[in-house]
């Protein structure tokens, strides 16, 4: 089985990737670098630097593969609401070439991997069934994207499924990062002596996702003969959730950090629960999300002590900076 997995040096991507080879697949994949590390790209994978809003480069690259797996993306929803040419660009434009270009290719099936930002601000738990209403350009290129795949594979009689991920962590996260990834953000400022910072007042609530556990459900949906035409929400369902404060003290106990977070004004457009449902992957995958979020977290610190702690990297634009605009960002204060 031949598999091609774009945003191979990401989190995500990275870690699919290491799954699928032990498997014994042919991995292939992509990544600009932006937001990756070849560090975390295995030698036993074929890697193309490229970008996916290159029809032509994917075209190329994509051939022979058997399944596609895309993962790549500029996952910032909230720094969307202050760039949301960067993201949307990146979101639909960058999907539809690899959707297009997996097509022209004759791949057995793509899988999506989505975000839970499609939902938006509804009732909770988020159900598949809902009717999604995102509330930010990020959100709403996800769901843009999604109907593009679903017209397209549809039209030429390609198989796909749609993976719904919501606030995954674990080993190989980017915390150098200071737009996304609370938990890998709090964890790189503690082992440098410097306060977290937290927006609002930290009781917003998520259900935090292991790597390793949607892996487990990707997978199903890329090889599961069975499992086709799915918008599937992966990770632990209500039981789980947790609020910023929460996550904070949980860090703040292992590392045995001492000082107190630094609270700045709730962002403009964060949904303030974002928890989903996960019956379905339990029925379809016979598979319940059981999550150790203590363990996570101390997989995760171990993995960011081997690396180093880092300066943060504002590798991305804000394209409109004014009064709403985090100063965190603006000021680069993290």
């Amino acid at each position: 089985m031949r598999i091609f997995i774009t945003g191979i040096a990401g989190f995500l991507g990275s870690n699919l990737a290491d799954y699928y080879i032990k498997k014994g697949f042919k991995v292939a994949g992509c990544d600009n670098l932006v937001g990756g590390d070849l560090d975390n790209v295995s030698k036993e994978v074929t890697f193309h630097k490229a970008e996916c809003e290159d029809l032509a480069i994917m075209k190329e690259i994509i051939k022979g593969s058997d399944i596609v797996i895309h993962a790549a993306a500029y996952a910032h929803e909230n720094l969307s609401v202050f760039s949301p040419s960067l993201i949307a660009r990146n979101i639909i434009n960058g999907s539809t070439s690899v959707f297009s270009a997996s097509i022209s290719n004759k791949v057995k099936r793509i899988v999506f991997c989505s975000s839970m930002a499609r939902y938006g601000n509804i009732e909770q738990p988020f159900d598949e069934d809902d009717i999604p209403n995102p509330i930010d350009p990020y959100g709403i290129s996800k769901l843009a994207a999604e109907k593009i795949l679903i017209n397209l594979c549809d039209t030429y009689n390609v198989e796909y499924n749609i993976a719904v991920p919501h606030n995954i962590i674990g080993v190989k996260q980017k915390y150098d990062d200071p737009f996304r990834n609370v938990a890998s953000i709090m964890i790189n400022l503690m082992l440098q002596d410097r306060q977290p910072i937290i927006y609002g007042d930290g009781e917003q609530k998520r259900s935090f996702s292991d790597v390793d556990d949607c892996i487990y459900c990707i997978d199903k949906l890329a090889t599961d003969p069975n499992i086709k035409s799915e918008v599937v929400n992966i990770g632990p369902g209500p039981e789980n959730e947790i609020t910023i404060n929460e996550l904070f003290k949980k860090i703040s106990n292992q590392l045995q950090f001492n000082k107190e977070p630094l609270y700045k004004p709730e962002r403009v457009n964060e949904v303030k629960n974002a928890i989903c449902s996960s019956s379905l992957a339990e029925k379809l995958f016979k598979h319940e999300s059981n999550q150790d979020i203590d363990g996570i977290i101390g997989k995760m610190i171990e993995f960011i002590k081997s690396k180093g702690p880092k300066k943060f990297s504002y590798n991305y634009e804000i394209e409109i900076n004014n009064e709403l605009t985090p100063d965190t960002w603006s000021k680069k204060l993290i």
